[in-house]
This record gives C-alpha cells, sequence and structure tokens, in this order.
C-alpha cells in the first residue's frame, strides 16, 4: 500500500506509457533527440530503447531494421520542419523577409534550449552519407529541396512587393540559404553560442539584391 498517497514508488518509470500512448511514436520521438544529438552510426539501438524502456523484440515488431528505423526518424522530422517553416514563412502579418527572420530566431531559441546538443537532423545525417545506408543520401537532398523551395517562394513574395530586385534568382537564393545556414548551425554547436547564426543571416539579407 503507497501510505504517501500520490507519490509514485521508487524505481524506474514506464516512460513510454507515461508520454505516450503509441510505442512507435514514442520510439521516433527518442530518435530524433538521439540521431539529432549522436548522428547514425555512433547511436545504438540498445541504448535507444533502454531510454524509453521497450524490448528489443517490441522494436523489430514496428521497424524491421535500423536502417528502417533510421529512415521512418527522418521521414518524421521532415514533416516536422516543414510546418515548423510553414508556421512562420506564411504568416502573413509581416512582411516576407520579416518571416524568415522570425524563421532564424526560433532556430536560435530552439538551439540554445537544447545547450547546443542538437542541431539539424538532416544537416547531421548529411555529414555521414558516405557511411549511411543506400538511399539516404537522396532523401535527404528531397528534404533539403523541399526547405528550399519553400524560402524561394518566400523571396519570391519578396520580390512582388518590392523589397527584393526583379531580377533575383529567388531559387540560387534559397539554395545559398541552407548551404550556409546548415553550416552556420555546425559550427554554433561548436562554439556552444548562436553569433555564427546571427553573423550568416546578416550577410545574407545584406547580399540580397534589392
Amino acid at each position: 500500500m503507497n501510505t504517501h498517497g500520490s507519490l509514485p514508488r521508487r524505481g524506474r518509470p514506464p516512460k513510454v506509457s507515461r508520454e505516450y500512448s503509441d510505442t512507435r511514436e514514442a520510439l521516433i520521438r527518442i530518435g530524433t533527440a538521439v540521431l539529432t544529438e549522436q548522428g547514425f552510426v555512433a547511436t545504438g539501438l540498445d541504448g535507444l530503447l533502454k531510454q524509453v524502456d521497450v524490448p528489443k523484440g517490441s522494436f523489430y515488431h514496428y521497424f524491421k531494421s535500423k536502417d528502417a528505423f533510421g529512415r521512418a526518424v527522418l521521414e518524421s522530422y521532415a514533416v516536422y520542419f516543414a510546418r515548423k517553416l510553414d508556421r512562420r514563412l506564411l504568416d502573413e502579418s509581416m512582411s516576407p523577409l520579416e518571416r524568415i527572420g522570425t524563421f532564424v530566431e526560433d532556430a536560435k531559441a530552439g538551439m540554445v534550449k537544447h545547450q547546443f546538443r542538437r542541431g539539424c537532423l538532416v544537416g547531421n545525417l548529411g555529414q555521414e552519407v558516405t557511411v549511411l545506408p543506400e538511399g539516404y543520401g537522396d532523401l535527404l537532398e528531397a528534404i533539403f529541396a523541399s526547405w528550399q523551395g519553400r524560402i524561394a517562394a518566400c523571396l519570391s513574395l519578396a520580390q512582388q512587393s518590392g523589397d527584393l530586385s526583379e531580377k533575383a534568382d529567388c531559387m540560387e537564393l534559397a539554395q545559398f540559404f541552407w548551404i550556409g545556414w546548415e553550416g552556420a548551425v555546425m559550427r554554433a554547436r561548436l562554439v556552444q553560442k548562436v553569433d555564427p547564426l546571427d553573423v550568416f543571416f546578416k550577410v545574407f539579407m545584406a547580399g540580397l539584391p534589392r
């Protein structure tokens, strides 16, 4: 009998059942966090499963292999990040260029919140592409292309409003944005500061043809 009212019993709590009703979703959530911090190759299934108190047999009920699990995590992250971008880039209460700035501020806050342990899952895995399972490179590039298209569309709106030169190549600028942004995120993790993100965005904005 628990004589302390609602106080929990001692011992390891059932993490999955308390936080998530769906075990598969719980695995994807913890996988996103671990893969973002450690990468694909360095992540072992045993350590990951221990964090969510799921036996290996149950894992293989949901995923055929670590490869399949990684793909599911990556696809889930891509959907999450696309929605995050859309919330910022489709916000009609501000100008198109201001919307990109709010994305940057949101990303900075996220990195600080996680104490720079995490960056961008897609960018992190991109650095491992030569040792990732076959097909990952194409998936990563497709995700980048999706994000690039969103920034390009936002820049196109800036053209329509007169904040960006009509001669500007929006798709090329969007590609440059993500190439530079991913490098800035990596550097921010290295120095444990948001300064690289600020420097990149300041130079990006200053270089836009008006």
